[in-house]
């Protein structure tokens, strides 16, 4: 199985978002973020995920929103194949 995609939803200025980057660090994981304000989509995105972010994308499938559970997050990528 290939190995999980990952992308943040952040803003700046976002304690929880430097908080899910440091997980995300953590695990050793590779990951694109997107600045709901900054990118190119930005109106759609800030509409789609306002203060809800971080919002943690695995696969395409948004997994976390706020915080990161990282019990949760090891389950995710061990059953993705992916560690």
């Amino acid at each position: 199985m290939a190995e999980p995609q990952f992308v943040l939803y952040s803003r700046q200025l976002c304690h929880l978002c430097d908080d899910a980057k440091a997980v995300l660090h953590r695990f050793g994981l590779k990951y694109r973020e997107i600045d709901i304000d900054r990118d190119v989509d930005s109106q759609r995105l800030v509409q789609q995920f306002g203060e809800c972010v971080p919002v943690l994308e695995i696969d395409g499938i948004p997994r976390f929103r706020g915080r990161i559970n990282e019990l949760l997050l090891r389950r995710i990528i061990h059953q993705r194949g992916g560690g």
